[in-house]
């Protein structure tokens, strides 16, 4: 058969990803903190969009309060003094105060000097007839110009964190100790390189041998600078590992003893809760090494990180629920989490009226529909994620009402297919975003939960609900009752559901619980701690108590 070229027409259906359509995707699954820097860039770029910071009522799915009409100027009032008849402004002092002005008396700081007879620092310490002229860029940065900083409004809009002390460094706060506690310049330089050497921990990332090599001085000279570095504040800076960090601080509460020095170089034994062979090698009791653990979880095995200078961003909910007057729910969508724009129509009837160019018109006719575009778009946000948590709130309804025992297992497709969206949709409007409840503040996606199977064809658990089953089993155990993993899942099954071993296993790690030999040693442990005398050892010394 010859191969030849010829034209084949064929009708399909696909889609079509245009720019606004991608965009409008990429729109939905923003969170509340970039969804704001997207709107201040579009504002930056857009002349016709402006933001209504109208604040005040919350609103309701039926009533969002999104308004795409710009108020007119003259319907604006600006907040100026009443204007008489004759279009002077109301003074009570009348022609008084024109008089006065026109009197001719100089308010400069010169004739002032002249008739008090003095300087006019010694009057008046700031003198009002002075003005610092600064340039237009700098007026702004600084509070004391006469432009619109914190002297010339009266204190109204100043800015505290503008002028906030810069946070300190972990860097910075071991410089300022280094300068008291050597006093050799040439310790000092040698100290500063070790301080250069910490890692957001605190701890001593750094080659001896190099740094004595590369300073022409012997190791144990630096190591001597190391042990003075060690006592500075907080205590457990340059620790080469976690037994030395931990040690650092227990020196600094006097708690250090030959027993806490065992116990810290067998940290390997204490993490396996391996009580039995820490009581040969420290020669203690059960009372004692249970009071070493609890002086040990109540330090910071990483001291440096309290000079991190990362800020949280706080969680913004994007959707309330709360129970009505007839019991029912009401959803609202968070106005402080829903942007509100606004298109100056006035001024784009303005503009357009004017002479302008070709190129005017077509960058003007582009705005206006860029302002619309986004309009609508944030409608449509708003209303998809209402309708998400609408139907979240309806499945979820008994989680609501008496906790998360009462989770039901959810997935993206259910929700989907309820509410008439594609799954991919959902996914989008589910990420990042918060929901508030009397309950508190949930991700939406932490209703989303895998199905357990259930005994004898009942209904399904979702998987939340029973790690929170587990952990309420393990809460309830005793000493000489410690659940295994296989225990776990035959009570489990008794409450109707069907598990497996492993998948208790992951969920209990999942939660941080040790296993059940770790458990039964610590819980015997404490068991025989609170049956003796508690007065031996290092427990009299730190003076806790167990029971």
């Amino acid at each position: 058969m010859a191969l030849s070229a010829k034209l084949d027409l064929r009708q399909t259906q696909a889609l079509v990803m245009t720019p606004l359509l991608m965009q409008s995707i990429r729109l939905l699954q923003l969170t509340h903190i970039e969804l704001e820097q997207f709107i201040e860039q579009e504002i930056e770029k857009n002349p016709l969009l402006e933001r209504d910071d109208t604040t005040g009522e919350h609103f309701s799915p039926d009533e969002r309060g999104f308004n795409t009409d710009r108020i007119s100027g003259d319907e604006r009032e600006f907040g100026r003094g009443a204007v008489g008849s004759d279009g002077e402004a109301d003074n009570p002092l009348g022609g008084q105060a024109d008089q006065w002005l026109m009197s001719g008396e100089s308010t400069s700081s010169g004739s002032m000097s002249d008739t008090f007879d003095s300087s006019l620092e010694n009057i008046f310490p700031d003198d009002p007839g002075t003005h610092d002229f600064i340039a237009g860029d700098l007026a702004s940065q600084w509070k004391s110009s006469s432009g619109d900083g914190y002297l010339s409004t009266g204190g109204e809009g100043f800015n505290l964190e503008q002028v906030t002390a810069t946070p300190e460094t972990l860097r910075g706060h071991v410089a300022e100790q280094i300068i008291f506690a050597f006093a050799s310049a040439g310790d000092r330089l040698i100290a500063a390189e070790l301080a250069d050497h910490l890692d957001e921990s605190g701890y001593l990332r750094a080659d001896v041998e190099e740094i004595a090599a590369r300073f022409g001085v012997d190791a144990k000279h630096i190591e001597k600078l190391i042990a003075i570095l060690q006592r500075f504040e907080p205590a457990g800076l340059f620790a080469r590992d976690l037994a030395e960090c931990l040690s650092l601080q227990l020196r600094a509460k006097n708690r250090f003893g030959p027993s806490m020095k065992i116990l810290l170089q067998n940290l390997d034994l204490l993490a396996k809760r391996d009580f039995h062979s820490l009581k040969k090698l420290c020669h203690v009791g059960d009372a004692d090494i249970l009071a070493m653990l609890q002086e040990i979880q109540h330090l910071d095995p990483k001291p440096g990180t309290a000079f991190s200078s990362g800020i949280a961003d706080s969680i913004v909910p994007d959707v309330q629920v709360d129970t009505a007057s007839d019991g029912s729910w009401r959803i609202e969508l968070n106005p402080d989490a829903l942007p509100r724009v606004l298109i100056n129509n006035s001024y784009y009837a303005t503009i357009a009226k004017t002479k302008t160019s070709p190129a005017e018109k077509t960058f003007l006719s582009e705005c206006l529909q860029s302002a619309n575009w986004l309009t609508r778009s944030l409608d449509q946000r708003a209303q998809t994620i209402l309708k998400v948590a609408g139907e979240i709130v309806r499945q979820q309804e008994q989680f609501l009402r008496h906790g998360v025992a009462y989770l039901k297992p959810l997935n993206l497709r259910n929700v989907a297919d309820a509410i008439g969206m594609h799954e991919s949709t959902v996914s989008r409007v589910t990420a990042n975003k918060y929901m508030l409840t009397k309950r508190g503040v949930f991700e939406l996606r932490y209703f989303f939960n895998a199905a357990i199977a259930a005994t004898e064809g009942g209904e399904q658990h979702s998987s939340q609900s029973v790690r929170h089953q587990i952990k309420q089993l393990i809460d309830v155990e005793t000493p000489d009752d410690i659940l295994s993993d296989d225990t776990i899942v035959d009570l489990l099954k008794e409450q109707g559901i069907e598990i497996a071993r492993r998948t208790v296993a992951k969920y209990r790690e999942g939660m941080n619980i040790a296993s059940s030999v770790q458990r039964r040693r610590e819980k015997k442990a404490q068991a025989s701690a609170c049956k003796g005398d508690g007065k031996s050892g290092f427990i009299r010394h730190v003076g806790v108590e167990f029971c």
